[in-house]
């Protein structure tokens, strides 16, 4: 296929990165990193060693990318708003779209540009970084799960995790993007908010504090509660599983925290407020995330007053 990675990121590298790998034509679109792109090339960094994976066009304008069969949303969901410029030129007769993107609001910014039935979201269970030095590694390989925008699983998204697990990415279908959704939050929402209401703490400090670890555990009891009163319930299994994944990762910076950390915009609407939103709709009680948010938001905040 011909694939257009829109976000030259942590994850759009990554994943584009192997798409390349695996023969297909990978195109990365970036306003910030291309230049970078052409100069150091797209180093893989896993646990499996160090792969160059060669992309066939690095482009600053999605214009010049041209219509693909594929196209991959890796950016930020703060840039939503850019969704139509960036994707509209990529669109083929029958492309079909996934979302990469955490948080909820991603599909129905992209519905907004494209009907639903081509749209598919994947949720990237993984610990990736791309390091100052260009190279994107990979700490946690970890799984994708690929799910429609609306409804069960239906053929483009087979056709999306074919694609990566031909490319060597544990990747399964699942027939309902909110229950993805959800669990993925459970992960995000306490280990990507303390590390900012922290001011900077590593998600192993995290763990390794009595307190901050009960609170990371009392968010994914109010997540857990909240998606099981939208219908979308899992059990304490994977509530207990976040903590034993992350005690694999060590010393890990959170995007969330790498974004704070470097003065960009920070994805609170999908991580925080909208799952907030959603559990208190469904009237249950969310005392720790309602803290976390309001914390996440002073420290942003004074963040951009002090610069």
């Amino acid at each position: 296929m011909k694939i257009g990675v829109i976000g030259a990121g942590a994850v759009g590298c990554w994943y584009g990165g192997l798409l390349a790998l695996a023969g297909h034509e990978v195109h990365l679109h970036s306003r910030s990193m291309a230049g970078t792109l052409r100069e150091k090339g797209l180093l893989l960094e896993g646990l499996d060693g160090r792969r160059m994976a060669r992309v066939a066009g690095i482009h600053e304008s999605a214009d010049s990318v041209g219509t693909c069969d594929l196209v991959i949303v890796a950016i930020k969901a703060t840039a939503n708003n850019f969704l139509p410029s960036l994707v509209t030129p990529l669109l083929g007769p029958s492309a079909v779209v996934l979302t990469l993107q955490n948080g909820m609001g991603n599909v129905e910014a992209l519905g907004r540009i494209l009907p639903m039935d081509r749209i598919v979201a994947g949720l990237c269970f993984v610990c990736i970084n791309r390091e100052p030095d260009g190279i994107v590694r990979n700490m946690l390989p970890g799984h994708v799960r690929v799910a429609s925008a609306r409804g069960s699983a239906g053929p483009n998204a087979r056709l999306c995790a074919e694609a990566l697990s031909k490319a060597g990415v544990d990747c399964r279908t699942d027939d309902s993007l909110d229950a993805l959704l959800w669990k993925k939050l459970c992960w995000n929402i306490p280990f990507n908010g303390l590390s900012i209401a922290t001011g900077g703490l590593t998600t192993d400090r995290i763990l390794s504090d009595r307190a901050l670890r009960t609170r990371a555990l009392a968010l994914m009891l109010e997540v857990s509660a909240a998606a099981t009163a939208c219908g979308f319930p899992f059990g304490r299994k994977h509530v207990d599983w976040q903590f034993e994944v992350t005690e694999g990762m060590g010393p890990y910076h959170p995007s969330s925290l790498i974004d704070y950390q470097q003065g960009r915009d920070v994805e609170i609407e999908g991580i925080w407020a909208e799952p907030l939103r959603r559990g208190l709709d469904a009237g249950v009680r969310m005392p720790e995330l309602t803290r976390l948010l309001w914390e996440i938001r002073e420290r942003v905040g004074a963040r951009s007053l002090s610069s």
